[in-house]
C-alpha cells in the first residue's frame, strides 16, 4: 500500500489545505507521497519540511508587504506574487524553509503546472526543493494574467490547475493506491466558463494549445470532481473539503480571513481525524 496526498491550489482557498495539513502533522499521519497543484504545492511542501504553522504564520506576516502580493509587484516585475521574495527571500531569509529536513524525509513530493506549447499537464518531482525546485513550484502556481509565463527544463510552464487540477489520476497511475485528496471548494460547487477569457485568448494568443486548456478548463473540473466524489462514496479515496464556500478571494490581503479559512481547515480535518486515521490504517 502506498499512501498518497493530494493537495488542490486555489490561492488563498490554500489556507484551508494549511489547515488540513497542519491537524495531520500534528497527529502524526505520514505520507508516502503528496502531489501539489499551484497553493497545494507552494502551502503543501511544508509537510515534507514537517514544519506545522509556517504557510498561516508567512501568509499573515507578509500579507501587506508589496513585494509578497501587489499590484506594484505586477507591474514592476510581471508577476502579483514577487518571484524573488517568495520563492528566494522569504523560505530563505525570512521564514526559512527546512531544506535538510526536506530531503531527509523520504516522502515525495511532486507538483503540477501546465505546459503552455502543448496545452498538457506537466508533472515533475522535487527531492531538494533547490532553485530549479522551486522553479517549478512558481511555475505551478504561476497564474494567467497574473504571472510570467516561467521557462524551465526546456518548458513553458503556468499554473497547474489549468490542465490537473486534482492530479489523482496521476498520482494512482505512479502507484499510489490509498490516496487522502484535500479539496478546496465545497462538494456542491460548479465551475463556470472564464469570464475573462477573452482577455485570456488575447494575452496568450502565442499559445493556442493552453488558450483551449483555459476555454475547456470547467469542464474538465466538473467532470473530474464528480468523479473523485462518486469513487469517496465508494470508498475509493477518502475526500476532505469545505462543508460551504470559503468566501474569501484569491489573492486576500486580510490577515483575519486567512486565519478563518486556515480555522475552518483545522476544524474539518480534526473533526474527521479518525476517519482518515481508519482509511490510511495509521
Amino acid at each position: 500500500m502506498k499512501r498518497g496526498l493530494i493537495l488542490e491550489g486555489g490561492a488563498m482557498r490554500g489556507m484551508f489545505t494549511a489547515g488540513v495539513l497542519d491537524v495531520l502533522m500534528e497527529s502524526g499521519i505520514g505520507f508516502d507521497g503528496a502531489i501539489g497543484v499551484s497553493a497545494g504545492a507552494t502551502f503543501g511542501c511544508n509537510i515534507k519540511s514537517r514544519q506545522p504553522g509556517r504557510a498561516i504564520r508567512y501568509n499573515k506576516r507578509f500579507a501587506n508587504d508589496w513585494r509578497y502580493c501587489s499590484l506594484r509587484s505586477l507591474l514592476t516585475t510581471g508577476d502579483l506574487y514577487g518571484a524573488d521574495f517568495c520563492y528566494n527571500i522569504l523560505p530563505h531569509q525570512l521564514d526559512i524553509f527546512d531544506l535538510d529536513t526536506y530531503r531527509q524525509n523520504p516522502m515525495e513530493f511532486h507538483v503540477v503546472a501546465s505546459d503552455c506549447e502543448t496545452g498538457k499537464p506537466a508533472y515533475k518531482r522535487l527531492d531538494t526543493c533547490d532553485d530549479l525546485d522551486l522553479t517549478w513550484m512558481r511555475a505551478s502556481a504561476s497564474m494567467p494574467l497574473a504571472s510570467r509565463i516561467v521557462e524551465v527544463d526546456g518548458k513553458k510552464l503556468l499554473d497547474g490547475g489549468i490542465t490537473d487540477s486534482i492530479p489523482l489520476q496521476y498520482f494512482e497511475s505512479i502507484g499510489y493506491d490509498r490516496n487522502l485528496v484535500v479539496l478546496t471548494q465545497p462538494r456542491t460547487y460548479r465551475k463556470k466558463p472564464n469570464r475573462l477569457m477573452w482577455l485570456m485568448k488575447l494575452a496568450l494568443r502565442r499559445y493556442p494549445a493552453i488558450v483551449e486548456a483555459l476555454r475547456n478548463r470547467h469542464n474538465i473540473y466538473n467532470t473530474t470532481t464528480a468523479d473523485i466524489h462518486s469513487r469517496a462514496d465508494n470508498g475509493e479515496v477518502l475526500v476532505i473539503c469545505p462543508e460551504k464556500p470559503l468566501n474569501i478571494s484569491r489573492t486576500s490581503k486580510n490577515p483575519d480571513e486567512m486565519q478563518r479559512v486556515y480555522d475552518e481547515g483545522r476544524r474539518i480535518a480534526t473533526k474527521q481525524i479518525d476517519i482518515i486515521k481508519k482509511y490510511l490504517e495509521y
